[in-house]
């Protein structure tokens, strides 16, 4: 079977076609484009063309993007072709949209080159992945048990590919550092296999999807999120949103790392004894992964300088943990800190 990388933008705004045409050019693709919806639909109907993936905008006089993506996934023709909405709208209710009417991904303008590219890629691999499995008539349940291991491992070394991606996104738009993001993930890690409740899958899986923490702040204004100043409580209560945005961006994924990172962006600031955000949830009502990134995050920013403050030392940081200890922490978790509390203190020095 033959597969293209034939990708169709649609966009009501010529400049935004050229741009996205011109940063893609870099992985060799090929582009048809539609300035309107019903353009669009003409040309997937009409046309002798096979496409990989579609680059849809969602405002558009007369058709719209969500109206678009619906046509798409009511034809047997092309139901399966994943479309991506790359549009100016970030409030989570366009956004749980979007993926309501059977988006793959939805990225917001302006974008970054290095996300564009990623996802792109990483959805048209997805997309020949699954063709070639159905040009096979083979399915996962049905083949041998190490071709399905292969298999599930390609897939999630593209989740990790994605993620890896997006916490180099993340770096160059907050103030998470590359360092913070990887000490962040060590001790995410050790907590997780000192914890008698989890297993080294847990452990592997948290390690790759606590990075993802702090994704939802791609979608914060920067005026706010680089703030040098206290935040107003409208400031704040914007500010607070970055996990919800992030939890509907990641919820409609069945991969166990985007599944994962979901959860954490979800209720990483959410407090033992429930006055965290954004649901105020509290003891085991926080998933455990939450309740892990949580500990390490604060570890990690309190021993270490942030543009809004000068580092802790050590001592100071772990004095903090053990009085939030059934307040802001699981207890459960500050004992596995403090009994493994050298190796903790190992990762807090990596520069």
């Amino acid at each position: 079977m033959k597969l293209s990388n034939h990708i169709l933008i649609v966009d009501d705004v010529v400049e935004n076609i050229q741009l996205a045409m011109n940063i893609l050019r870099e992985d060799g693709y090929e582009f048809s484009f539609a300035d309107s919806g019903e353009r669009a639909l003409s040309i997937l109907y009409n046309e002798n063309n096979n496409f990989d993936l579609i680059l849809l905008d969602v405002m558009m006089p007369e058709m719209d993007g969500y109206q678009v993506c619906q046509d798409l996934k009511a034809s047997s023709r092309w139901k399966d072709i994943p479309v991506i909405f790359l549009t100016g709208r970030i409030d989570a209710e366009s956004i749980a949209r979007g993926f309501s009417v059977g988006c793959v991904d939805y990225i917001t303008k302006p974008f970054h080159a290095n996300e564009l590219l990623a996802r792109v890629r990483n959805h048209i691999h997805l997309y020949h992945a699954k063709m070639f499995l159905k040009h096979q008539n083979i399915s996962l349940e049905t083949k041998a048990k190490y071709e399905k291991i292969r298999l599930l491992s390609e897939l999630e070394d593209n989740q990790k590919e994605m993620i890896y991606m997006l916490t180099e996104v993340m770096e160059a738009t907050s103030d998470e550092t590359g360092k913070h993001i990887k000490r962040l993930a060590e001790i995410s890690k050790l907590l997780a296999k000192y914890h008698p409740s989890l297993d080294d899958d847990d452990a592997e899986t948290i390690y790759h999807a606590a990075p993802m923490h702090d994704i939802g702040k791609m979608t914060i204004p920067p005026e706010i999120l680089h703030k040098p100043t206290r935040y107003t409580d409208e400031e704040f209560e914007i500010m607070k949103s970055h996990t919800t945005n992030a939890y509907h961006l990641l919820r409609h994924s069945h991969r166990k790392f985007m599944k994962a990172s979901a959860i954490i962006a979800h209720e990483h600031h959410e407090n033992w004894d429930g006055s965290g955000y954004p649901r105020g949830l509290k003891s085991h009502e926080i998933h455990i992964y939450g309740r892990i990134v949580a500990l390490a995050d604060v570890f990690d920013s309190l021993t270490h300088t942030r543009q809004y403050k000068e580092a802790w030392s050590i001592e100071n940081a772990i004095s903090y943990l053990k009085d939030q200890r059934g307040k802001q922490f699981d207890p459960e978790l500050i004992d596995v800190f403090m009994d493994h509390l050298d190796e903790f203190k190992t990762i807090a020095q990596i520069e």
